[in-house]
């Protein structure tokens, strides 16, 4: 039944004369409704349908014999029957009906077929080309599709669903209550056998089907019941039972033909609905869909669901299968062809892409091994990564997703060589381990497009940092390629690409995962200590592409210029550090940074120790040149190691926060390095001052440690005996002997976890919290212990003290974020008599002290005002401006606005360029500080800048006049619209103006500044970010 023939052709003449709408009319008659349904008995439904359907029929009949419009159809209609060698008369007036919509849905065919075959489109008019082709005759128009479609439901709701076994299919009373009622009027008893017919429909729907257009409108809706049809008559085991009549039961031959008949309807349709009806018969669990027959489903047989699963894996086999599969499920879940409105919930539903992925991660058993399914699968797998489509591109990205890990994890052995390899492929073509063709090498080529090296870094993205699921396998595979991403990291970096942030997340992300030795060696190989990682050939490079994306091209041929290498060289490695540091400090949390920093500080002694052997004198003789070459090439390529190392070290405390050390051990291992740095330093006598203070600063970091700074635990103290023999090594070789008390000391308290700790502790303690805030060691001068104990008051004071509202504890004039202390005459006096130092630090951390003390309203400061006064005074003629500033710090703006501002104004009109462009630099400082109190003068300000910017003839004066609206709204921030709302427009197209007619660079970057800082402003303001608050108010 793969192909029924249709019945043989009508006379020429009858189809002339007979067209669609007899048979359509004819058609239309049948569906005519009859009776009254108002009836709630069930029988009495019974009765009227099968009423309704005697009636159409003998209407049916008397038209034929009474219209002679429709005597020619009756002939054909007759000689059709005759053809049809299934027609048999039944008692079961459901089937004589659908007998009878069979008969005229054939003719229905015959006469579309025999129209289109004697069509001759006319020739088009080349004066109107604009014109609509004329229609093709078999063409139906809505209502007819309408007729035809109404007659296919009758066809199959009475023809196929009644005599489907239970399991096969939706039945009919979970469909519609009036498919209930056609389950009970049937007569499975009357002939012919309820085999027959399902056979007789099935094969006549195919026929039909083998017209275009009624074959679309039989598959769009009924594809599914027909399948099931065609499963049961071809695959259902036969019973054994008694034979039935012979011309009752079904031939080989026919179950043959439904077999072949159901694998061509397969082919034919669109393959994700017939992997969704295949997934329906299969009996699976129920789809979220408000489609009926999606939803109720019972328990299919054995047969059904092993023969489902069989042809669901020949959809899976066959070209682009998986995004059928993929498809078919999805659509199945409400997202439609195109995404749908239920597809942002699709694309969050985790559960169905597992069990999407556990589908195509499993092998069927229709292939002939593993290896040969992964083959076929995983190029279609790769694929779904790359939709264009929003909604469809995210639920097939997810899909692919966690298919990828699926097959990683359940088959480690064959992902890296079907999955990784081909992903990763574009970064393997340029490693340095990679033999590139020499018709490649051509100075220009193109290795690695963009479109390649793009979806490249987007799929590395979304299988691991999407994914995060840090399996051996795939970190393994990536592995070799850190350094080539780290390279296009920097690259991108310098300029504006969408695949930077990619990049640092990617390397973020691996780094983390990793074993810390391997994180480590990769830092090393990143930063350029370790020559063996591979990199990107040296033949190689990155060039900006046309789309915002990077290609990877062959190196062009430059000039011979070694300073213009070397300076290329140095460059390149700086920006590499540089970059280094920026991706250490997002990895500070786990610890990374802090192990790369003490990796560092090691590697810093080891070339410590070196240092004597290699800067032996040089032999005076060798064997050969080649000899001495290859001498001086290694003392080159060491001196280079420990350039970079320092590199490294100073770019890490450059970049790094305080937080770098997240742990005990970790801080250990950094004040170890520095022991052992010292100790290799006293071998080689070899001591300087910057070893000696790191030396002090590294035992006042244990000092504080001990001291009660961080909360240490026995495994802590267990670690910190690893510093044991270094102390012991220190105190008996240091020269200097408070060192080596302090060393002897610290033993002493590790050794006794803490239980005994002398005096010299507690001051190294001391001693390093002063050097990390100056401030605070003018302010306490006092032991550890009466420090502790002051705290300990202060704590208990805050507890017994009542909570305080916003206003109390944020007065004008007091430092909200300094805890209030009672200052004591001595105090006092020892930082004034500081104030008189010479030392420069430590008077101007005294002035400082003071300010802060004027500010808070001290009353014992606030006493002697006239000698602060004085003090202050004189330190304004000091020579260093560290001290000139923490002597002058005092808002006085507000007081003195107007003279400032008539100052400076009257400064912009001066003749000299230089005073000009120094008052409008002073101004911008001043209409920084000014807030609110600018409002009255706003106007003035902003005509002179505009004038000045405009024209002014000195271009440093009109550089100077556009920094100062840079400053202005940068000062202002979002309350410029408010202070400037009268001025805003003006100062807009100002910048705007200078943008497009300015010829000096600079101005125009300025202006740039500017419209970047109005426009934060604005956004801000249109949108001002959501924030979630709880406010808390203490009632009376």
């Amino acid at each position: 039944m793969a192909a029924p023939q249709p019945a043989a052709a009508a006379p020429s003449g009858l189809l002339e004369t007979c067209g669609l709408e007899p048979i359509l009319e004819a058609l239309k008659l049948l569906l005519n409704p009859g009776g009254s349904g108002s009836s709630s008995l069930q029988n009495t439904k019974h009765d009227v349908l099968l009423e309704t359907l005697k009636s159409n029929l003998s209407v049916l009949e008397a038209r034929f014999l009474k219209d002679a419009q429709w005597k020619k159809l009756k002939v054909l209609r007759d000689e059709t029957a005759g053809k049809a060698k299934w027609l048999q008369s039944s008692e079961d007036i459901t089937w004589s009906f659908t007998s009878q919509t069979l008969l005229l849905l054939l003719c229905l065919k015959e006469t579309m077929t025999h129209l289109v075959a004697n069509f001759s489109p006319g020739t088009p008019n080349p004066k109107t080309p604009e014109a609509a082709p004329a229609l093709s005759p078999d063409t139906l128009s809505v209502s007819q599709q309408k007729t035809v479609q109404s007659v296919l439901q009758f066809v199959v709701t009475l023809g196929v669903c009644p005599y489907l076994l239970p399991g096969v299919g939706v039945p009919l009373k979970h469909r519609t209550e009036f498919g209930a009622v056609v389950q009970d009027v049937v007569r499975l008893e009357a002939a012919p056998h309820a085999t027959r017919r399902l056979y007789t429909c099935c094969r006549v729907l195919l026929d039909l089907a083998q017209h275009a257009s009624l074959g679309s409108l039989i598959f769009c809706r009924h594809f599914g019941d027909i399948a099931a049809g065609l499963c049961q008559l071809g695959f259902c085991p036969t019973k054994r039972k008694p034979p039935a009549p012979v011309e009752e039961v079904l031939t080989e031959e026919e179950r043959v033909l439904s077999r072949g008949a159901l694998r061509d309807i397969l082919d034919q349709v669109y393959q994700p609905l017939a992997v969704r009806e295949l997934l329906i018969l299969q009996g699976g669990p129920p789809q979220s869909c408000p489609d009926v027959k999606t939803q109720l489903r019972c328990q299919a047989p054995a047969w059904l669901r092993r023969l489902c699963g069989q042809l669901l894996s020949e959809r899976l086999m066959r070209p682009n299968g998986v995004q059928a599969v993929v498809r078919g499920i999805l659509e199945g879940a409400g997202a439609g062809a195109a995404g749908g409105s239920d597809a942002e919930a699709t694309a969050a539903d985790w559960k169905k892409c597992d069990l999407i992925a556990k589908i195509l991660a499993s092998c069927p058993q229709q292939s002939l091994s593993p290896e040969s399914y992964y083959k076929d699968i995983c190029p279609q797998i790769l694929d779904l990564f790359h939709f264009q489509d929003k909604l469809t591109a995210r639920q097939f990205q997810r899909v692919a997703t966690t298919t990828f890990i699926t097959m990683s994890r359940e088959h480690p052995e064959l992902a890296p060589k079907y999955l990784l390899q081909p992903m990763l492929a574009p970064l393997h073509r340029c490693l340095t381990t990679t033999e590139i063709p020499e018709s490649n090498m051509v100075p220009g080529t193109i290795l690695v497009t963009e479109e390649e090296l793009s979806r490249c870094v987007e799929d590395v993205f979304k299988v691991y940092v999407v994914a995060n699921e840090p399996l051996p396998v795939l970190l393994d595979a990536l592995l070799p390629l850190l350094r080539v991403i780290f390279s296009l990291y920097c690259f991108t970096s310098q300029s504006v690409s969408h695949i930077r942030s990619l990049c640092q997340e990617i390397l973020s992300w691996i780094l983390v995962k990793l074993e810390r030795k391997k994180a480590i060696a990769s830092l090393k190989g990143f930063s350029g200590l370790d020559k063996a990682v591979p990199s990107l050939h040296p033949q190689c490079q990155f060039r900006a592409a046309m789309h915002g994306g990077v290609v990877i091209t062959v190196q062009e041929t430059f000039s011979s210029d070694e300073d213009e290498a070397l300076y290329q060289k140095v460059s390149s490695e700086q920006s590499q550090i540089e970059h280094l540091g920026d991706l250490l400090s997002h990895c500070q949390q786990c610890g990374l940074a802090g192990d790369f920093f003490i990796f560092c500080l090691k590697e810093l002694s080891h070339l410590v120790v070196e240092n004597e052997a290699e800067f032996k004198p040089t032999p005076s003789c060798y064997t050969s040149l080649l000899e001495l070459e290859q001498h001086q090439a290694l003392l080159i390529e060491e001196q280079e190691r420990k350039l970079l190392v320092l590199q490294l070290l100073a770019v890490l405390c450059e970049r790094m926060s305080e937080q770098i050390f997240t742990h005990v051990s970790q801080v250990v291992d950094f004040v170890a390095a520095t022991l052992q740095r010292a100790c290799a330093s006293l071998a080689h006598e070899a001591e300087s001052t910057v070893e000696s203070q790191t030396l002090s600063l590294s035992m006042g970091l244990v000092a504080v440690m001990l001291g009660g700074a961080v909360q240490l635990k026995s495994s802590d103290f267990a670690v910190l005996k690893q510093l044991l023999p270094l102390l012991e090594k220190v105190s008996n070789t240091y020269p200097d002997p408070v060192i080596q008390e302090l060393a002897v000391d610290l033993r002493i308290t590790i050794s006794t976890h803490g239980a005994f700790s002398t005096e010299a502790v507690s001051m190294a303690a001391q001693s390093t919290l002063n050097k990390k805030d100056p401030e605070w060691k003018i302010e306490q001068q006092q032991t550890s212990h009466d420090a502790l104990r002051e705290v300990a008051q202060d704590h208990q004071e805050q507890e017994q003290d009542p909570p305080k509202t916003d206003q109390e504890s944020h007065e004008p004039g007091t430092a909200a974020s300094q805890p209030h202390r009672d200052i004591t005459s001595e105090q006092l006096q020892e930082v004034l008599l500081s104030a008189c130092e010479p030392q420069i630090p430590t008077r101007a951390a005294a002035l400082r002290t003071l300010s802060r003390w004027v500010e808070q309203r001290e009353a014992i400061a606030l006493k002697d005002g006239k000698k602060l006064l004085q003090i202050f005074l004189e330190n304004l003629e000091h020579e260093d401006t560290f001290v000139y500033l923490s002597a002058i710090q005092g808002d006085m703006v507000s007081k003195y606005r107007e003279p400032l501002l008539h100052t400076f104004l009257r400064g912009v009109r001066d003749p000299d360029a230089a005073h000009r462009a120094s008052s409008l630099a002073n101004l911008g400082e001043l209409c920084q500080r000014l807030d609110f109190l600018l409002g009255p003068v706003v106007h003035e300000v902003t005509t002179c800048l505009i004038a000045v910017a405009k024209t002014d003839s000195d271009v440093q004066v009109r550089r100077a006049a556009i920094h100062v609206v840079v400053l202005l709204l940068r000062g202002l921030s979002q309350k410029a619209t408010e202070v400037l709302s009268d001025v805003l427009k003006d100062l807009y197209h100002l910048l705007k103006h200078v943008v497009r007619l300015e010829p000096d660079d600079v101005a125009k970057l300025h202006a740039r500044l500017a419209l970047e800082e109005l426009d934060e402003i604005m956004r801000n303001f249109l949108f001002p970010p959501q924030k979630l608050e709880k406010k808390i108010v203490v009632l009376p």
